[in-house]
């Protein structure tokens, strides 16, 4: 018998049953992954979610794994590599937006000692439990969300408006929104 998950894994896709098990809504610490998931959240932007897991693997290799400082300093040669690459979602302001949101990403470690310090500092460290009874109680959007865009927007992130970062912090595991009745909601 397969466990109870939340209402939006798709019991037909284990890609996205080892999604939710194993990340999704784990508190997550590590620079490289945030950065990772961050860039990935941005390009499923007006896509399923289940077309970036199906990627992930080509994203992670046209984009030199996701390395901060490669990504930083790609030229218009790469970007048409990039734009030549089927494995990916080949859109340009997307691609851009990526190289953009590097460098702001490496700013913000600078100024707040690492990424993790910045995206954290928000809740104070803690893990935001919404309580999910059901699909009903699942939100798109909240006031963290909305206050976290803001911020990267004045910034200079670009393609990560309030319900992308929301998704970005369940991702993440600064909010935890499994459902009660999931086999990974945590019973306080």
């Amino acid at each position: 018998m397969d466990k109870k998950r939340c209402f939006w894994v798709s019991t037909q896709d284990q890609i996205y049953k080892d999604y939710h098990d194993n990340e999704w809504g784990i508190p997550c610490h590590d620079e490289h992954y945030l950065f990772e998931s961050l860039s990935l959240e941005a390009f499923q932007a007006g896509l399923s979610w289940i077309t970036i897991l199906k990627k992930r693997e080509n994203f992670r290799k046209a984009f030199d794994n996701f390395n901060l400082q490669k990504i930083k300093n790609y030229d218009e040669k790469k970007i048409e590599t990039l734009m030549q690459d089927a494995g990916i979602i080949r859109n340009r302001l997307k691609i851009l937006a990526t190289i953009n949101n590097a460098k702001i990403f490496e700013e913000i470690q600078k100024e707040f000692g690492s990424f993790d310090k910045y995206i954290w500092h928000w809740t104070d460290g803690k893990v935001i439990n919404n309580k999910i009874k059901s699909e009903a109680d699942f939100i798109a959007t909240s006031p963290l969300s909305d206050a976290v865009a803001k911020d990267l927007k004045k910034r200079g992130m670009k393609f990560l408006g309030s319900t992308t970062i929301y998704a970005y912090l369940q991702a993440i595991g600064v909010v935890d929104d499994h459902e009660e009745s999931c086999f990974l909601s945590k019973k306080d």
